[in-house]
């Protein structure tokens, strides 16, 4: 696993991409730390190394201004880090990533991929997403498998909002989700 942290709106994320030379790379992660952490406090980091038989000299740390466009994971962080800046500069509002989605479940796989499916600058409520994928009455369940998305700002869980029109939960921290809510100019109540 190749491993980058970049800053986008003061806030530090780290990216994970696979580096398997057998495989396309494919992003594993991209969420926020929060303060004082680093990547190795990543909630996915156990989970990839379980899922994958990964130990700790399995995941290589690349500062971002010295990963390589010559070597296929570096390069897709690369992109994606250039996507993200994009987006926040209003330029860029759909992501075009290859994600590696296998760590979730089947259902969590599903909410995430209905989540893409959420245009910028809209939002939905957990019950409609629930609706989406076919489980009306699992709001809860969807709420669950919404905070284990593990492609932050990409697969845009920052979207879903609670059916009251407040802002809900959001695992990288509320601040962030009010933040990207602004920047897409969708409003909800304080």
């Amino acid at each position: 696993m190749i491993v980058t942290e970049a800053v986008f709106a003061s806030h530090r994320v780290a990216l994970i991409a696979n580096g398997h030379a057998q495989d396309r790379p494919r992003l594993v992660e991209v969420n926020w730390l929060q303060a004082g952490d680093s990547w190795h406090s990543s909630k996915s980091i156990a989970k990839l190394k379980k899922h994958h038989g990964l130990c700790d000299k399995d995941f290589s740390f690349i500062a971002k201004n010295s990963l390589s466009k010559n070597k296929p994971a570096q390069a897709l962080l690369i992109d994606t880090i250039t996507q993200l800046t994009a987006y926040f500069s209003g330029a860029r509002q759909t992501f075009d990533l290859p994600l590696d989605m296998s760590l979730g479940t089947e259902f969590q796989q599903r909410v995430w991929q209905a989540l893409q499916g959420i245009n910028y600058g809209e939002a939905i409520s957990y019950a409609e997403l629930a609706k989406r994928v076919g489980s009306p009455k699992g709001f809860r369940a969807v709420a669950n498998a919404n905070g284990k998305n593990p492609f932050s700002i990409i697969v845009p869980c920052h979207r879903v909002i609670a059916s009251d029109g407040k802002i809900g939960g959001y695992t990288g921290g509320l601040d962030k989700k009010a933040h990207l809510l602004a920047l897409e100019r969708i409003s909800y109540k304080g």
